[in-house]
């Protein structure tokens, strides 16, 4: 590779350290899951390529051990994933700018590496475009290592895997004490937390997800000068 991208693959690396552990990790658990529902660890790692997600990965799960049908499948990988359309918007400016990289970008985008292009900033006299990118390219190859590794130890392994999910909130919960150690991120922190209590008062537990993210955004939105200040 040149020098400059070098640079930034070596930059971009320590701060894939925790996602690493996470995705492997939770990689595993689905993929040992994956097995455990009659399929290998080809199945894993080609999910783990073409859909990248993990909750969907997990509720694909479920959905094929019980032959669910196309269009059920559709709305409800819909809904779960709708949350990307607000979070997405943040970096449409920074995306484009990327030029053909912004396609990979695009794909790859999950909670875990937003939390990261937003926290994280490459040293002086790195690029920062192939810094992002790495960061992205990174932290999927630890889940496709993880899906692919965890069906393959599932296949060898005799034990009942209930439970194995929590992994799911455990790395939501990691990603919000990084978020919380920094000072500058605690107000929209607070913001995202009150919201999402307020909602989950109105709609309740079933329904608040959606409302909890537009009102987020709205919010973030109307205090976005100060916030940036």
């Amino acid at each position: 590779m040149p020098p400059h991208i070098t640079l930034a693959f070596k930059d971009a690396f320590p701060h894939t350290i925790p996602i690493m552990l996470g995705y492997i990790f939770m990689g595993g658990v689905f993929g040992i899951l994956l097995e455990k529902n009659g399929y290998g660890a080809l199945w894993a790692a080609i999910m783990a390529i073409v859909i990248y997600g993990g909750t969907t990965q997990f509720i694909a799960v479920g959905l094929m051990a019980a032959g669910a049908g196309l269009w059920e499948s559709f709305v409800l990988v819909s809904m779960i994933n709708a949350r990307q359309i607000f979070y997405s918007i943040s970096v449409l400016e920074q995306f484009k700018a990327m030029g053909k990289k912004s396609y990979y970008m695009i794909y790859s985008l999950t909670d875990e590496t937003l939390a990261l292009l937003n926290l994280k900033n490459p040293k002086e006299g790195v690029d920062k475009q192939w810094f992002d990118f790495f960061i992205a390219f990174l932290n999927q190859s630890y889940w496709i290592i993880g899906c692919t590794l965890g069906a393959l130890i599932g296949s060898k392994l005799n034990f009942d895997p209930k439970g194995l999910d929590f992994v799911m909130s455990a790395i939501f919960i990691v990603i919000f004490i990084e978020q919380w150690r920094n000072k500058a991120m605690r107000t929209p922190a607070l913001i995202g937390i009150i919201t999402s209590l307020v909602s989950l008062y109105i709609f309740g537990a079933e329904q608040f997800l959606l409302p909890a993210l537009v009102g987020i955004c709205i919010v973030l939105s109307l205090r976005r000068k100060s916030l940036e200040s």
